[in-house]
């Protein structure tokens, strides 16, 4: 009997995702969790798992075409009797599961097929070796959290290095030669920007005064510039400009680094940084919100996740570390690197792009003496950090002495709260990085 698997809800009012790369065949033999499909969605591009085992008996989609969730993907037929196809691929180190035992009967009594969980929880139960079908789900509707496949391995913490079934860096679906108007790229056709509002006069003709090229933008600097844009368009913003001296913080982190490093952890600034914006957040919630402007209402957020621009080849994205407000700064250096590698290496899951409350991003490693940046909407702020200087400064006595300086530019939305907020926002923000021995004890 013929099954379809269609494209699932994304979440996060995301309605479609773009075909990067299909990774099966029309006759393949697969199982469940088996990489089916690469797409790129306004967040990212994520690999979609099989959720189930089976013989592809026909592949819907192609790279380049953008589909609707709900879309029909790929339909499967019935693979009974037959041995699943081991894609080097996909999973590379993952023994050939023709010869594996049947699973163990669930603890938890769930409808017929594979058990609820995200691609990233089940990444996870793979790192850890357990069965997800032997796992009760705490989450809405059943849904195995990664705290259930945690629980179930005995407290289990996940691993530094990259998991061994992930799939393999994939050349970019924006890397190549620029193209004259017309032509496609590896991303697919150009498409036009989704309006904001506002239509934009028609262009001159450039090539009255010389040759020109078109190139069609990825799907994910499209998705950054419409973003961007209505980001800009709907609200004021306003930014508060400051700096914080690190002088003994920069100390601490190049006095702590082999120590750190030898621990497998790569200590740097921006774990700092993080921990006192995750502090000074409790102190501020308003900053830590979203404006619901057709209810009248400010949506306090009770969790603190922060964001992190990370650069990437193909765009910035921001991955999001979640409860930094309830971590110490060690284990926020920790995850915040096996984030961004993950981002860098293109494996992130939608589940490492979404639910930020505040972005935090740090451009001091390229240089400049400070930047303006735009609020990641639906929040309401942002922290742009640029690079530390060493400046005379004025002690008491009138001393001069050499200080190293950190700027620091926060913008936030003015419907939401007024300089003096920002003001002081800002100044715990720098009282907490001024005071390091706070953000190690957690004060």
């Amino acid at each position: 009997m013929a099954r379809e698997f269609r494209l699932p809800d994304l979440g996060e009012g995301l309605t479609e995702a773009e075909i990067v790369e299909v990774l099966v065949r029309e006759g393949d033999v697969i199982a469940e969790d088996t990489p089916l499909l690469e797409v790129e969605t306004d967040k990212a591009k994520v690999e979609i798992p099989s959720p189930m085992g089976g013989r592809v008996e026909t592949i819907h989609v192609t790279p380049g075409q953008t589909v609707k969730v709900g879309a029909v993907l790929v339909t499967f037929g019935d693979a009974a009797g037959a041995a699943p196809v081991a894609r080097a691929a996909a999973q590379p180190s993952a023994p050939p599961p023709a010869a594996a035992p049947p699973r163990p009967a669930p603890a938890v009594a769930r409808p017929a097929g594979p058990p609820p969980a995200t691609p990233s929880t089940r990444r996870l139960a793979r790192e850890l070796g357990v069965d997800l079908t032997s796992v009760a789900g705490s989450g809405p509707g059943g849904r195995i959290t990664d705290d259930d496949v945690r629980a179930h391995a005995g407290g289990g913490a996940r691993g530094a290095a990259t998991p061994a079934s992930a799939a393999p860096a994939r050349a970019s679906a924006t890397s190549g030669p620029r193209v004259p108007s017309g032509s496609t790229t590896a991303a697919g056709p150009a498409k036009p920007l989704a309006p904001v509002g506002l239509t934009p006069p028609a262009l001159p003709s450039f090539e009255q005064w010389g040759p020109i090229e078109r190139v069609p933008l990825s799907h994910l600097r499209r998705t950054i510039a419409e973003r961007m844009a209505l980001s800009a368009a709907l609200i004021p913003h306003v930014s508060h400009f400051d700096r914080a001296d690190i002088t003994e913080l920069e100390a601490i982190v190049r006095g702590g680094f082999e120590a750190a490093r030898e621990r497998g952890i790569y200590l740097t600034l921006t774990s700092f940084l993080l921990k006192a914006v995750a502090t000074a957040l409790g102190k501020h919630p308003h900053f830590n919100a979203s404006l619901d402007p057709a209810a009248g209402e400010l949506v306090l957020k009770r969790y603190v996740h922060v964001g992190v621009a990370v650069a990437t080849d193909r765009g910035l994205i921001v991955p999001v570390l979640r409860d930094v407000d309830k971590k110490p700064v060690l284990e926020i250096a920790r995850e915040l690197a096996a984030l961004a590698q993950r981002v860098r290496d293109g494996k992130a899951t939608l589940d490492d792009l979404r639910g930020g409350s505040f972005t935090l991003t740090n451009i001091g490693a390229l240089g400049g003496t400070g930047a303006i940046p735009i609020i990641n909407y639906p929040e309401v702020a942002i922290l742009a950090v640029a690079r530390g200087r060493l400046e005379p400064v004025v002690r008491e006595g009138r001393q001069i002495v050499p200080r190293l300086l950190l700027p620091l530019t926060l913008t936030f939305d003015h419907r939401v709260a007024d300089g003096a907020d920002g003001a002081r926002f800002a100044a715990d923000v720098v009282a907490l990085l001024e005071n390091p021995g706070r953000l190690l004890l957690g004060l």
